[in-house]
């Protein structure tokens, strides 16, 4: 559920972004973010522009939200089933995971997955050629190419500790086709996380309509138990805000 503001406001983003450089990917990009084939197109197009590899971040990167994240990962004796299991979906090319990895205070497992091979196999050899060491020897990072609806076809339920969505639901919901998948992955998450976890949206969407939009997927699918709201901050005129979800608890 998007407003009208919320339309405008990554409408024009987006467009500008295309302006400068995929012109012809304005299209795909404004109405098709859900499909495989737009992400494929965005990121072979996007590689040819530079020489050499370099991260692409939506909204900001992994200094601005470094204070939220961090703070949720467990030490290991407060771990009791192992490792802290990260999931952050529709990675694209972005270096938020490979930065939770390096900068955890604690062992982690983070996986990134992204719909798009092309996106996956670009990170795969970014940190094969320039290796991260983590604080932890028994935290892991890895790259995988999957349909974030069809988590259950990867993860057992309440088998996740913390899952990041930085711009993936924005991007299912403002795409034509997109609001059903926005409303499975939804689902699917609040399924393989932990009682104990969290769903980290982060969204440039405003509260009043995250919120409702949320609230009315708990009511009817039962699987959102509760929602703490946070503010971002402010970049080039844009707020974002942090969506920390819960799963339900059923005792």
């Amino acid at each position: 559920m998007m407003t009208s503001l919320f339309k405008s406001v990554s409408g024009k983003r987006i467009m500008a972004f295309c302006a400068r450089r995929h012109t012809s990917l304005t299209t795909d990009l404004i109405e098709n973010m859900d499909k495989k084939s737009t992400w494929d197109r965005f990121y072979t197009e996007n590689g040819r522009q530079a020489p050499t590899f370099k991260n692409f971040e939506w909204f900001f990167g992994f200094e601005s939200i470094r204070h939220i994240l961090l703070p949720l990962l467990l030490p290991p004796e407060s771990c009791p089933h192992g490792v802290f299991q990260i999931l952050d979906i529709g990675c694209g090319t972005s270096a938020l995971g490979p930065c939770i990895y390096k900068h955890s205070p604690t062992a982690v497992q983070v996986t990134c997955a992204d719909i798009s091979p092309i996106a996956v196999r670009l990170m795969q050899e970014s940190i094969s050629s320039k290796p991260i060491h983590p604080n932890s020897v028994s935290s892991l990072l890895r790259f995988v190419e999957m349909d974030c609806t069809q988590l259950l076809s990867h993860y057992s339920p309440n088998s996740i500790d913390l899952i990041v969505d930085k711009g993936t639901t924005d991007a299912l919901l403002r795409s034509k086709e997109g609001k059903g998948k926005a409303r499975q992955m939804l689902k699917q998450c609040m399924t393989v996380l932990r009682g104990s976890g969290a769903l980290l949206q982060f969204s440039d969407e405003d509260p009043d309509s995250r919120l409702l939009w949320l609230e009315t997927e708990a009511q009817e699918q039962g699987v959102v138990g509760n929602v703490v709201t946070q503010e971002v901050g402010e970049l080039r005129g844009v707020v974002y805000y942090c969506y920390q979800v819960s799963p339900t608890v059923h005792s």
